[in-house]
């Protein structure tokens, strides 16, 4: 039975000329670009169709096209029909729409940290479609969640109810987002890159769970992602897309293993591959840390607090590690969500409070203060996990990244600094006309690009990259490789560098630390661990992650 019928569709925005009259009678537009072009398939129950495609490609644009996501009237459908059972949902106005999102198509979005609503709650934003949709009261909802917080990899689901989207984990806000979708069991669900942000032994859970829901419920699943072996794994047909258009369509296996395009051709050789250059020995340490300890409140209620007549229970995040960064070596940190990767790296730039020795250069900057600690920052810089919600959104690309030469380098004029400005975005690979645009109108792997330049404008020493690849298709992923590795060997950088692709981490690491609740379960070189891991968990880590991709 045929759930979902795209037949035909196309997608258009138009350029608006005066932005403060957007979406009145007296809008003035100036042109139109088309961005999808006449993109057909159907979805049964219990069928698998895949969209592949490089960033920019119009995969997500076609998806939320479906459920009319996108910011109408700007947005526009030149042609076509979109039809769940036999009811039009193209143009559907959104009080006809609303009994149908959540309910019968759920969506994992792609970037959960924007996604979910910062002031409220998981159990306020998961049990919000229950209540819609379902009238549940309180107590039904909350069991509820609870279940499925359990069924997508919370150990803990009962103790996160009252956390906030800030104080989850990257992979642990992706599997909210999940729970959100599937809370009412819909028909058909759509997963916009559903396992980016996360490691690979919860991927292979969670592409479990999906299949044995998808099973159970007969639900059409329409899948986005740039990972060919999540693709392989899911899919029963496979829609190859590029710059809007068509590209290929066909059964899964068939396309992967007999591609008659050259495009796709293309995407299944581009994965990430080589190795780091090797360092020079001896290399002195420039970053290290010695029972370096990070532990967080846990949430709780002021009323149990009274009531108990005791201090707020703590969380340890990261439990007395120990480690060092060498100039000029790439030390890779692989671990689940949640094992305290991300938290490690903020505590070494001093970033959140730790306990323990952290020393820079030799010298102990933990007890240092923050007005001291200051001029030291330009040395350590980070490129966050998520660039489109690190970047400012109201800030032009120039401001963005000349934004720390104005607070370290005050002396400079505003020539020199548009003259370092262009020379970074040259050297990432950008054109120096990027500095006038803002970071929504680029695509994932460009933003990456402009947080890389936005990072070495100052010259740092060390690099810290947290998941820089993550949400990148895999030729993107290979460019973006390449070039840490040239900026690497150019300017003797030393980086710190943390993933969940083992793939990615092989290709850039010398060393490689592995973490699993906060404490680090086995480290040695690169070659090493690869071929001869000592500890089960790092067995199984490398096990689910090339399992998956063969």
């Amino acid at each position: 039975m045929t759930l979902l019928t795209v037949d035909q569709l196309s997608v258009g925005f138009k350029n608006i000329l005066d932005k403060n009259k957007a979406g009145s009678p007296n809008t003035i537009y100036e042109h139109s670009n088309i961005v999808v072009h006449n993109i057909s398939f159907t979805l049964k129950k219990g069928e698998t169709v895949a969209l592949i495609g490089e960033s920019g490609s119009g995969k997500s644009v076609t998806a939320l096209s479906i459920l009319g996501l996108l910011p109408y009237p700007t947005a526009f459908h030149p042609t076509g029909s979109i039809k769940l059972d036999d009811k039009e949902l193209l143009n559907l106005p959104d009080k006809d729409l609303l009994p149908i999102r959540g309910k019968r198509i759920g969506m994992i979005f792609q970037e959960p940290m924007t996604a979910l609503n910062p002031i409220h709650t998981i159990f306020q934003q998961i049990a919000e479609p229950l209540i819609l949709h379902f009238h549940m009261n309180h107590h039904q909802a909350r069991q509820k969640v609870i279940d499925l917080l359990g069924l997508v990899g919370f150990e803990d689901a009962e103790a996160r109810l009252n956390a906030y989207p800030h104080q989850l984990s990257g992979g642990q806000r992706q599997r909210v987002m999940i729970a959100m979708a599937l809370a009412c069991e819909p028909d058909i669900l759509i997963a916009d890159e559903p396992t980016t942000a996360l490691d690979v032994t919860l991927q292979s859970t969670i592409l479990d769970l999906i299949q044995s829901l998808q099973k159970r419920f007969e639900m059409g699943l329409l899948l986005i992602s740039h990972d060919l072996g999540v693709v392989n794994k899911m899919a029963d047909t496979m829609i190859v897309m590029k710059d809007g258009h068509m590209v290929e369509q066909g059964a899964t296996q068939q396309l992967l293993q007999h591609p008659t395009k050259e495009y796709t051709k293309q995407l299944i050789a581009s994965e990430p591959s080589g190795a780091p250059t090797p360092t020079e020995l001896p290399a002195k340490i420039i970053l290290s840390a010695n029972n370096l300890t990070v532990t967080f409140d846990q949430p709780t209620t002021l009323f149990n607090q009274f009531i108990q007549f005791r201090k707020t229970p703590q969380f340890t995040a990261v439990d007395a590690v120990n480690l060092a960064l060498h100039e000029g070596e790439t030390v890779g940190i692989v671990g689940e969500s949640g094992s305290g990767k991300s938290t490690l790296s903020y505590a070494l730039l001093r970033l959140i409070k730790s306990q323990g020795e952290i020393l820079l250069g030799g010298k102990r900057i933990d007890r240092t203060a923050l007005k001291d600690l200051r001029p030291l920052r330009s040395s350590f810089q980070i490129i966050f996990q998520d660039p489109f919600s690190s970047l400012n959104p109201r800030f032009s690309i120039n401001q963005l990244i000349s934004e720390g030469l104005v607070v370290h380098q005050p002396n400079l004029s505003a020539h020199e600094r548009d003259d370092a400005v262009i020379k970074i975005l040259e050297e990432v690979g950008l054109s120096a006309d990027c500095k006038y645009r803002y970071p929504h109108e680029f695509s994932g792997g460009q933003r990456q690009r402009i947080a890389i330049a936005r990072a070495l404008i100052l010259k740092p020493h060390i690099l810290v990259l947290d998941e820089p690849t993550s949400a990148l298709d895999r030729s993107i992923q290979a460019e973006v490789i390449e070039l840490l590795r040239t900026l690497q060997t150019k300017h003797k950088l030393s980086y710190l560098f943390i993933s969940h692709d083992l793939k990615v981490i092989r290709a850039m690491s010398h060393r490689i630390i592995v973490m699993r609740h906060g404490k680090i379960v086995e480290q040695g070189t690169t070659e090493s661990l690869f071929t001869a891991p000592q500890t089960p968990y790092t067995k199984e880590l490398i096990q689910a992650a090339f399992a998956l991709r063969n």
